[in-house]
């Protein structure tokens, strides 16, 4: 198929212009005035903006209790077209097995592009000695879990550390879920013992200082390994700063933010009649304050991207209510990759607070980079794959869980205002979703191989290595 679309406007993470694409066997093989190929079809998208793909580069399908991939219709329409997912590892499973398990979940069933994060949850001897192997079969990040002590996701400091040594090596992107898991452990039982059972006391048990303590701590971690280190799901103001920190002291620190840390607060987990429980996820919603800092530090460039963490719980907010009584037993997690780009761009873009190139950069092209996808992924640019959203900037709309295709019962934006449409969105040239609905053949989705020595490994290239 040979497509040209016309007359929009191109915005990549660096500028703004107008030009057509042309597009061929799925990729841009063209882009400039007035382009005059043999081509099977023209797209005008006169008045609109022309997007590259979104990355998202946090998401869960099919694991933690997690709606399958053929839900991922829902990244379509909202203008995601390649998600990075997790691969949780069971107990004497190896690292690549529990990965090849998770992509046999995908294959002939995701509607997008999809590539994967490892997840060392069996820190034994021969988990470690897999490292190496990883971009072997196309992995290039790698991530650990601070919290939950007690379960099989729980890393302690010595195999945090164990891997940055060995990842280092082989230019593999160390992640972490930042949260100190005994101040959690002691605040929940305290709350528990005291009859403080309600959803809000998730947010509670879990303070900002328990977040700020890990994140510090697996910052001292990677300077102790000198390895990059990517923080996931940053939620509080101090997380960030430490960060932020790190990094302009030259140490290659970097992180991300999800969606609701942008625009849900800690009074959605107090709704009454359990409605709370819709909104617990880890790290918890944050007060207000926590909103500002980190919208600052998505402007400056203190954190990288802002994936979704979708998690659309199987069973719904039905399974929520497991933790009636005791808010603990509440399963984790949200449905967001639909929203994300209507989210950043309405909340971010409309409200000023940051620019169109900045949304590009947040939605798509420094997710892509992080993982190693970048330039394949995550631009517009001749030789990347013709993933392309044109996107209607007058369109206004609700969020609605009527209209969300994440198969559950409901959104946690329910009810937002938003501003913009994906009208159409190509996923390798082919035409996958169109205002809102889902046109694409289902399945349709590759497994996109990573590479190493990605975005975070971008220091040692860029730097003399600091003397510290």
């Amino acid at each position: 198929m040979k497509t040209l679309i016309k007359n929009g406007k191109i915005i990549t993470s660096v500028n703004e212009y107008m030009a057509d694409i042309y597009i061929e066997d799925g990729i841009i093989k063209e882009i400039g005035k007035d382009l005059s190929n043999t081509i099977d079809e023209i797209v005008d998208a006169t008045g609109k903006y022309i997007f590259p793909g979104g990355v998202d580069e946090h998401v869960h399908y099919g694991s933690f209790g997690s709606k399958l991939f053929n839900t991922t219709d829902a990244a379509a329409v909202g203008g995601t077209t390649t998600i990075v997912d997790f691969a949780p590892q069971d107990k004497d499973v190896s690292l690549i097995d529990a990965i090849k398990k998770q992509a046999s979940k995908a294959e002939n069933q995701a509607c997008v592009d999809y590539a994967f994060h490892g997840i060392i949850m069996d820190p034994k001897d021969s988990v470690f000695e897999e490292i190496p192997k990883l971009p072997e079969i196309g992995v290039a990040s790698l991530k650990l879990f601070m919290a939950y002590k007690g379960t099989n996701f729980y890393s302690d400091d010595e195999s945090i550390l164990k891997a940055m040594n060995i990842a280092k090596k082989h230019g593999i992107t160390m992640m972490v879920h930042a949260e100190n898991a005994d101040i959690i452990n002691v605040l929940q039982r305290k709350y528990l013992e005291e009859g403080c059972t309600d959803p809000v006391y998730h947010y509670y048990s879990r303070p900002p200082i328990a977040e700020q303590e890990a994140t510090e701590r697996a910052i001292s971690l990677a300077k102790s390994a000198d390895c990059p280190l990517y923080v996931v799901h940053v939620s509080v103001k101090e997380a960030m700063e430490a960060v932020r920190n790190a990094n302009e002291q030259g140490w290659p620190i970097f992180a991300e933010t999800c969606t609701h840390y942008l625009t849900l607060t800690t009074d959605y987990l107090a709704k009454p009649n359990f409605e709370g429980a819709k909104y617990v996820c880890a790290p918890p919603l944050r007060p207000q304050m926590h909103l500002d800092a980190l919208w600052e530090g998505v402007q400056k460039g203190w954190i990288q991207a802002v994936g979704s963490d979708h998690c659309a719980v199987d069973g719904g907010f039905e399974a929520k209510k497991r933790g009636i009584g005791d808010f603990s037993k509440i399963p984790n997690g949200c449905p967001g990759v639909q929203d994300r780009l209507a989210l950043l761009w309405t909340k971010g873009v409309c409200e000023g607070k940051i620019t169109r190139q900045k949304f590009v950069e947040l939605f798509a092209t420094q997710p892509a980079k992080v993982v190693g996808l970048y330039p394949q992924k995550g631009d517009i640019s001749i030789g990347s794959d013709a993933d392309i959203i044109i996107f209607d900037p007058d369109f206004e709309g609700i969020i609605r869980n009527i209209d969300s295709l994440h198969d559950t019962d409901y959104s946690p934006f329910e009810g937002f205002k938003f501003n913009g449409l994906p009208e159409k969105v190509y996923l390798r040239g082919e035409l996958i979703a169109e205002k809102g609905k889902f046109i694409g053949q289902r399945g349709r989705g590759k497994w996109q191989k990573c590479k190493p020595y990605a975005l975070c490994y971008d220091y040692y290239k860029e730097k003399a290595l600091p003397k510290h």
